[in-house]
């Protein structure tokens, strides 16, 4: 029997690239995000790669339809072995300087990288751990770490984020339940960030670098996560 991969969040970056190679394998694909219209396009695009893949759109900030949608996707594809969350914010999200930074400027990437994984995790550990297997893999990038002032309020997310995913990593240690958080230091190819960033390169500052990755190729390191289970983190494209 196939096994189901969700993407919460998929984008058409990395959660294309990560729906890909697990689709390779196997999985079959279930897309969640808030635009119907998007969800079905990216799931529309696996579908005519041979991937067997669908839609099922939600709002992943929100407890109520992250439930709905993965009831919908279990009553389709079965259980959900392998959960991602890739939701990321808007590039107009972001606060340019850290003395800019005031409490509703964290409601945002709060919502989109901690109260969100959170919720994903509520909805779908229990049922993985009574199963006694199943993979949470979540998204990250370089700005809690690499002081980045123009991503100030998304790196406090960030490092909130890093805490609850380490902390949950060692409650889940023993149940057969697998924790990954994929740390991105690159932009990736094909997501809106990317083309945003092409179209407006005043929006990075000139001294800042970032390198490039393709989303097939971050695909693989989800892939190597779910296959190896032997990190809990995994940095790409960090700098030296």
């Amino acid at each position: 029997m196939s096994k189901t991969i969700a993407i919460f969040g998929c984008g058409p970056g990395l959660g294309v690239g990560t729906g890909r190679r697990f689709g390779r394998e196997g999985f079959r694909v279930a897309v969640i995000g808030r635009d119907p219209d998007r969800a079905r396009r990216h799931a529309d695009r696996l579908t005519a790669e041979g991937i067997e893949a669908a839609a099922f759109p939600a709002d992943v900030t929100d407890a109520a339809q992250i439930a709905c949608a993965i009831e919908k996707i279990e009553a389709s594809f079965g259980p959900i072995e392998v959960a991602m969350h890739g939701a990321a914010g808007e590039m107009t999200d972001r606060i340019p300087s850290t003395l800019d930074v005031d409490v509703p400027d964290l409601a945002v990437p709060i919502a989109l990288k901690l109260h969100s994984p959170i919720l994903m995790t509520r909805a779908l550990a229990p049922s993985m751990i009574e199963r006694g297997q199943g993979s949470l893999l979540f998204s990250s990038g370089v700005s809690d770490r690499r002081p980045l002032p123009y991503l100030s309020n998304f790196g406090i997310a960030l490092a909130a984020q890093r805490g609850y995913i380490r902390q949950l990593e060692v409650e889940l240690r023993g149940t057969g339940v697998y924790v990954g958080l994929l740390n991105i230091g690159v932009l990736i190819g094909g997501s809106k960030a990317e083309r945003i960033v092409d179209e407006h390169p005043e929006l990075i500052p000139g001294a800042v670098e970032i390198a490039r990755m393709g989303h097939d190729e971050l695909g693989d390191y989800y892939w190597r996560m779910y296959t190896e289970r032997d990190h809990v983190e995994l940095d790409v494209g960090f700098p030296d």
